[in-house]
């Protein structure tokens, strides 16, 4: 089992390697084949997006440095960028302890939200309400004409 696995390797010391495909073969992904993938910026920080990955979009991902997802809403590939020019270039990915997530350090071109904003996460909890913190970059409707 995958958490086996990650599990046996906790304790591994610095620089220790493993075979890609095997740590590829031991991700916990869902029942529909997914895993979240989380999308940073690579040089500040910013938390841009989570969004999901299968097996052949990590695999498509790490071939070609530029972030393909799985869109579940289109049971279809989601290159990013790939309609609206708002590109994710792969600078580095890591998979946490339990090898069921993907950290995804990304050059972000343009907006990451389908809002047009940098970021998805642009509501801020704030005690009982939440508040928008961004205003969009460009307009949302010009991302996919």
């Amino acid at each position: 089992m995958s958490q086996a696995f990650y599990k046996s390797i906790e304790q591994s010391t610095l620089q220790t390697n493993f075979d890609l495909n095997t740590m590829l073969d031991e991700l916990t992904f869902n029942e529909d084949g997914l895993i979240p993938a989380i999308a940073q910026q690579y040089d500040s920080g910013e938390v841009l997006m989570m969004a999901w990955m299968n097996r052949q979009a990590i695999e498509e991902t790490l071939k070609n440095n530029r972030v393909c997802y799985w869109s579940r809403s289109r049971q279809a590939f989601w290159r990013k960028g790939e309609s609206s020019g708002q590109v994710q270039n792969l600078k580095s990915m890591a998979f946490d302890c339990d090898g069921d997530a993907i950290l995804l350090q990304v050059d972000q071109i343009g907006p990451a939200c389908h809002t047009g904003r940098r970021s998805c996460f642009f509501h801020a909890v704030d005690g009982q309400q939440t508040q928008i913190t961004s205003e969009p970059l460009i307009n949302p409707e010009e991302l996919y004409k």
